[in-house]
């Protein structure tokens, strides 16, 4: 291994198990036959067994649109008086007439279309757009006087219509709008569409015995598409029965159940939809193929061509079974700081292809911080801070003098409590001892300490003099606390914590001392009560151990 031989500098071996973490585009996938050594279909089976319980998921969840009606389109009130409003029989327009003719009147557009202009005659208005109702009724009387005439109309009002809303419908009937009302307008007025038996995606408008629009409203969800439509009297509004559905869970946007148009819907096509999380790379699909129950885990590449058919249940996942992790560097070294490796590589793998100076770098005292142990670190902490109030609050007094003690001992707890609360484990795992190193599996957001050669001690804690010293061979702890002035008033000399540069804690003052080593100093527990006085030693040993720090008392 280059980072262990005993050469100046150890050269940096590009493999196939390393890359960097700059380099763009690298990725490996996990196949489904590869998940927990067993095949993909028994994944499968085993992520979404079709019992009672998937069944109970699958009834719970509402169709696609399903809060598209909640009485959005009936709240505001609609005059019909839109530019592209196009005028029909028993619409009321407003017209005024001055200079060679002087009239004003409100003219009603009679069943032929047409209103009736004095010394003018009749004028064909039906279908003419509300933007070109003036135009047209001055072109009109132009034909008559041709100079010295203006004209003014205006569209006061449009005339009510009934339709009726049938098919599957929540309330069906027949409801009064105006022409320029969408569809939407008179489906809302039918409290929506029927969540278990109605159809988004198929409703159609019908004239007589004609089906005048068809309406999609899956587009009008995803894309705003909506017809343009004006209704007339009698129009029938007719929601059909749904068809087969997709019903989609897990790791998405938009849990819901999807209507198909044909007997068959592309996993491209429902991912348009659903809205996946960051991350998803697996889809799980149960359903039937020629009477025969299927399970399948795929990969997000391959569910692209999958063609899902009606009953299908399909399950998004952001699949924790990560191929690569990242692993950090910090210390002594050359080259890159953060390295993309697969999920099995081993700690002397990653060493093997990093660049060191032996000169300047103590390879013999590496260790790893680790986030789950710092986890684990900072609850044990939390447990003992916890313990440590919660028998100091049911500890009794039996006198005045004994309550002033406690009194006082409160608030030095209270504030000890509150300071060792902000400490932040580092998660430190010792991997080296005497040159030699476990190697151990890395884990996703390790970071590696390389450090450098250090020739100093470092004194912390109850010391008179808290500083840096420059290492001597031979000299043991104590030599050292003497050398800055020995113990200070608060020291508790039986305590005293040899943090070394590998991340290994010895407990013993007489232990030998190495370069780079930080000695920790602990105080007294001025508290009476044993029990309390042995939580609180044991609060100041966890932090020493966790964060190489001692805690004031």
């Amino acid at each position: 291994m280059y980072f262990l031989n005993n050469t100046i500098k150890a050269r940096i071996a590009i493999c196939c198990l390393l890359v960097l973490c700059s380099f763009k585009g690298y990725a490996q996938s996990l196949s489904a036959m590869e998940i927990a050594g067993e095949p993909a279909s028994r994944v499968a089976e085993n992520i979404l067994d079709s019992g009672p319980e998937q069944t109970t998921i699958a009834d719970r969840i509402l169709p696609f649109g399903h809060n598209l009606f909640n009485g959005g389109f009936t709240s505001e009130r609609e005059d019909g008086l839109n530019p592209d409003y196009l005028i029909v029989p028993g619409d009321n327009i407003s017209i005024s007439i001055w200079g060679a003719l002087n009239h004003s009147s409100i003219l009603t557009v009679d069943p032929q279309g047409n209103i009736f202009v004095p010394d003018v005659g009749p004028v064909a208005v039906g279908g003419v757009p509300n933007y070109n109702l003036n135009k047209t009724v001055q072109a009109a009387v132009r034909t008559v006087f041709t100079d010295n005439v203006k004209v003014y109309t205006s569209l006061n009002g449009s005339r009510n219509v009934a339709v009726f809303v049938t098919g599957h419908v929540t309330q069906p009937g027949r409801f009064a709008g105006i022409p320029s009302n969408s569809p939407l307008f008179f489906l809302d007025k039918a409290q929506g569409i029927d969540p278990v038996s109605g159809s988004y995606r198929k409703v159609r408008v019908i004239r007589g015995n004609q089906t005048v629009a068809e309406i999609d409203l899956y587009r009008f969800l995803s894309e705003g598409y909506l017809p343009t439509l004006q209704f007339k009297d009698g129009d029938v509004i007719h929601v059909e029965k749904r068809g087969a559905v997709v019903t989609v869970t897990g790791d998405v946007g938009v849990e819901a159940k999807f209507e198909l148009l044909g007997e068959t819907l592309s996993g491209r096509d429902i991912m348009d939809l659903v809205l996946p999380s960051a991350g998803v790379s697996f889809v799980g699909i149960s359903g039937l193929r020629n009477n025969q129950p299927i399970s399948e885990y795929l990969q997000i590449t391959d569910f692209l061509e999958t063609q899902l058919r009606g009953g299908d249940e399909l399950n998004f996942s952001v699949d924790n079974h990560d191929n690569v992790i990242v692993v950090e560097l910090e210390g002594s070294f050359m080259g890159p700081s953060r390295y993309v490796v697969p999920n099995n590589t081993r700690l002397i793998q990653l060493l093997d292809h990093i660049e060191v100076d032996l000169e300047l770098t103590d390879v013999s005292s590496i260790s790893i911080k680790r986030k789950s142990i710092a986890e684990r670190q900072k609850s044990s902490l939390n447990n003992s801070l916890q313990r440590l109030e919660a028998r100091y609050l049911t500890a009794n007094s039996q006198t005045d003098a004994e309550a002033n003690i406690r009194a006082q001992e409160a608030q030095m707890i209270s504030e000890f409590v509150a300071r060792a609360r902000t400490v932040e484990p580092d998660g430190r795992l010792v991997v080296s001892e005497n040159g030699r190193y476990a190697d151990i599996t890395l884990q996703n957001g390790d970071v590696v300490n390389i450090p450098s050669k250090n020739e100093s001690i470092l004194l912390s804690g109850e010391v008179l003099i808290a500083q840096a010293m420059l290492y001597r061979s031979g000299h043991s702890a104590l030599d050292y606390i003497k050398r800055s002035g020995g113990f200070s008033q608060q020291a508790d000399k039986d305590r005293i914590i040899l943090v070394h540069a590998n991340g290994e804690v010895t407990a013993d003052a007489t232990a030998k001392v190495r370069p780079g080593d930080e000695i920790i100093v602990l105080p007294k527990v001025p508290v009476k009560n044993l029990q309390i006085a042995s939580v609180i030693v044991d609060i100041l040993y966890k932090i020493a151990v966790a964060a190489s720090v001692a805690v004031q008392l």
